[in-house]
């Protein structure tokens, strides 16, 4: 019997607390290694905005050859900076995904450990199950020893106790390092897309540099009858084809007049919804196209696609969403670029069980629904008018959701600041809108929408 004292400590020993998971000095220098790529960071945003301020001055100064040159060479030097900004967000990352990495590789060796550990213990209780009180006793050598393998038992099933609480503790704790690790891959996966569109925009506009140095030969008097000659009349603007991710393009002029509701509905400015629907026509050449059994996070958002579908009377399989990139998931919808799971709340679907479009404190597979639609929930539909439920494909709801959704993020304010803000958070979220290494979305729609109201203006308003 004194076996079982034995294996008391051998369960001790597993069930006691963990060392520290890195070694002081590692952590120093993952920590001295964050600071340097924070105070790089911090110099590269002071430059950044010294290109900024050149770029205002060369636009708001009358246009000339040397001023229109001066705004691409600001706009060049930017957007190189931005690169390396995003490089270093990406570095910091690295270093923040080696650590999750680390954490979570001990925290489920960790828990292999304990449930190991659990099994022995769990066998050992079924041998003490095997024995009476009496078959102790006469196999003790004397009285002290009999009560002393009671104690022994005793001791078993609070280890025991204690081995559920441990495995129970380190795989939430395992789950929680898992969430922050995917968290961490897909901003970096964002990251990398915001980079790799920054680097087109750099080679485009040293071309049009190029181009414009070509077609003026550095004179004056050449680039200002080429600005003549590139005056476009107002039926040629509403005549050109606005491009839409996932859609169908249409005309200008009708993009125009459903941005132009969209802002009398939401208060966001018509131009500003245009930038964005454009940045994301953009971010869609480069990230292709997928499938909804694929791309799509098969607990969350498929579920709540098939409804949607469904109400459309649409074929599931036959609608296109954004593809998924290397790590996580994609499965966006239409121009708008709405996931399924945020569409709900737009388009008047609510779950049947807790008639809600979001998942209560507490519930549980909300996302497998069922679902219903409702029209009087159809938040788009509303300021449509249409007929039909809103349909996040629809060139028309699309850019209505868009607006919506601008104004949520706190675009209706209609300042710089405001709407650039908003922008960033329609692509990265509230957590991730103020760090630099997105800023290139942001400043890409501004630009979109400056272009887009210069347009308008020139259709007179």
């Amino acid at each position: 019997m004194r076996r079982f004292l034995l294996f008391v400590c051998f369960c001790a020993f597993f069930l006691a607390p963990s060392a520290t998971f890195a070694q002081d000095s590692t952590l120093q220098a993952v920590t001295d290694r964050q600071q340097a790529l924070k105070d790089q960071l911090a110099a590269l945003e002071s430059q950044i905005a010294v290109q900024q301020q050149l770029l205002d001055t060369a636009q708001n100064q009358h246009q000339t050859l040397q001023t229109q040159i001066n705004a691409f060479n600001a706009e060049i030097k930017k957007t190189q900076l931005q690169i390396q900004a995003i490089n270093l967000t990406i570095a910091q990352l690295n270093g923040n995904i080696g650590a999750h990495n680390q954490t979570l590789s001990q925290l489920s060796a960790r828990l292999s450990a304990e449930k190991e550990s659990l099994a022995q213990i769990l066998r050992r209780t079924q041998m003490i199950d095997d024995y009476s009180a009496v078959s102790v006793a006469l196999g003790s050598e004397s009285v002290s020893g009999f009560f002393s393998d009671l104690d022994a038992f005793t001791s078993i099933k609070s280890a025991l106790a204690d081995s559920f609480n441990e495995i129970e503790q380190t795989s939430a704790a395992t789950e929680s390092e898992k969430e922050a690790l995917q968290a961490r891959l897909a901003e970096q996966e964002q990251l990398r897309t915001i980079s790799q569109l920054a680097k087109q925009q750099l080679v485009a506009q040293e071309n049009e540099k190029q181009k414009l140095l070509a077609k003026t030969k550095g004179v004056e008097a050449n680039y200002q009858k080429l600005i003549a000659a590139s005056q476009r009349s107002a039926a040629q603007i509403r005549s050109e084809l606005f491009m839409l991710r996932d859609s169908a393009s249409i005309p200008f002029g009708l993009a125009l007049t459903y941005a132009k509701a969209a802002e009398r509905a939401t208060g966001t400015r018509a131009a500003l919804t245009l930038g964005v629907l454009k940045q994301e026509t953009n971010l869609g050449e480069n990230l292709g196209t997928g499938t909804w059994r694929v791309d799509m996070s098969p607990k969350r958002d498929q579920p709540v696609f098939v409804y949607i579908t469904q109400a459309l009377g649409l074929d599931p399989d036959k609608m296109p969403v954004s593809k998924k990139p290397w790590y996580g998931w994609g499965g966006a919808m239409g121009p708008g670029q709405f996931i399924p799971s945020t569409w709900v709340c737009f388009g008047g679907f609510l779950n049947t069980r807790t008639n809600t479009c979001s998942p209560p404190s507490g519930a549980t597979n909300f996302w497998q629904g069922p679902w219903r639609y409702e029209a009087s929930r159809d938040r788009v539909r509303k300021l449509t008018g249409s007929p039909s439920p809103s349909n996040p494909w629809n060139a028309q709801d699309a850019i209505m959701a868009t607006a919506m959704l601008m104004a949520d993020n706190g675009a209706d304010a209609q300042t710089p600041r405001a709407e650039r803000l908003a922008a960033l958070r329609y692509f990265a979220g509230w957590t991730h809108a103020n760090n630099p290494a997105y800023a290139f979305y942001g400043d890409g729609v501004m630009q979109f929408a400056a272009a887009f109201q210069a347009d308008i203006n020139q259709l007179g308003g």
